[in-house]
């Protein structure tokens, strides 16, 4: 497979932050991961492991201390010139997390959701603006007399779905989606997560999702990739993580997935999992990890899946 197939190439980003001058947070540590155009990435990881400020890294709301971040062909971890500053924010996108805390109160839906437009010059008359704006809110799942309401005057989900509304008028070639559903009640979750693979479908998007619920990552995405501790320990499609885990800390957060059934609900066993304890160096990598426990833990087919 070619570079030209993956929209994205993520190789040893790091990101450290310095509380004090005698203390480091490596939040991101040596993560690499590839993402095929047209696919949902998603990352997985319990709270502090990274998943979210690699979100931030790969759209530039953080600099990341070091590392390659390849969006389109273009380097972008770097100092970026003008032009290349604004065909990253033109396409590639964010949903956030909490669908009220990122949409400013003091404006309507309209001047919401024209925000990139705005930004960008990308129409000729306020005519043709509202235009768009009433369009993409009807795509997704909203009425257009919407468009002069504050975001006060809605629920959760329609609020999450202006925020996909804002993202997509851009037309982008890749959405960071960070924990966009967690703050939802679980039905509206379903919708939500529906939309965007419809969307996904019609506009031939490129997802990273970010998310706790393993549930909804294994019904979204391709690839999964899972975070401890700002490392990547292990990738494979959604099958082989799911069917065939390999590493420790992946057993033990699909052990943890409630069972709907009762009767099972009542046996199952958490599977722990105590990186301190477990005898495994990250900062040795993953192949290491790999090769150390091969003959043990996984066929020479699973072990293949880490040099695609």
């Amino acid at each position: 497979m070619s570079d030209q197939d993956y929209i994205l190439q993520v190789k040893d980003l790091k990101q450290y932050f310095y509380p004090d001058r005698k203390h480091v947070v490596k939040a991101v540590d040596g993560v690499s991961f590839n993402v095929r155009r047209g696919t949902t990435f998603g990352l997985v990881g319990e709270s502090g492991s990274g998943k979210s400020t690699i979100g931030k890294d790969l759209i530039r709301l953080n600099d990341p201390t070091s590392g390659s971040i390849l969006f389109n062909g273009e380097e972008i971890a770097g100092k970026m010139r003008r032009e290349r500053i604004k065909n990253l924010t033109s396409k590639m996108q964010m949903i956030f997390q909490d669908p009220m805390a990122s949409l400013n109160p003091k404006k309507k839906v309209i001047d919401i959701v024209a925000e990139g437009l705005d930004a960008n010059h990308l129409y000729s008359s306020r005519e043709e603006r509202t235009e768009k704006v009433c369009r993409m809110l009807e795509t997704v799942g909203l009425s257009r007399e919407f468009a002069n309401r504050y975001p006060h005057m809605f629920s959760g989900g329609q609020r999450q779905r202006i925020g996909i509304a804002r993202a997509i008028i851009m037309d982008p070639d890749l959405i960071i989606a960070d924990e966009c559903i967690s703050a939802l009640d679980v039905s509206i979750q379903a919708q939500v997560v529906n939309l965007m693979k419809d969307l996904q479908d019609a506009r031939k998007l490129t997802y990273v999702f970010i998310a706790h619920d393993l549930s909804m990552v294994k019904y979204i995405s391709d690839y999964i990739g899972v975070l401890h501790l700002g490392h990547m320990v292990e990738m494979g499609t959604k099958d082989d993580i799911f069917d065939h885990p390999i590493h420790p800390y992946t057993k033990s957060l699909l052990s943890a997935i409630p069972e709907p059934n009762p009767e099972t609900e009542r046996v199952r066993k958490v599977q722990g999992y105590d990186y301190f304890t477990s005898g495994i160096d990250y900062d040795q990598g993953t192949e290491h990890f790999l090769n150390e426990t091969h003959s043990v833990l996984c066929t020479d087919e699973e072990f293949a899946r880490w040099t695609i």
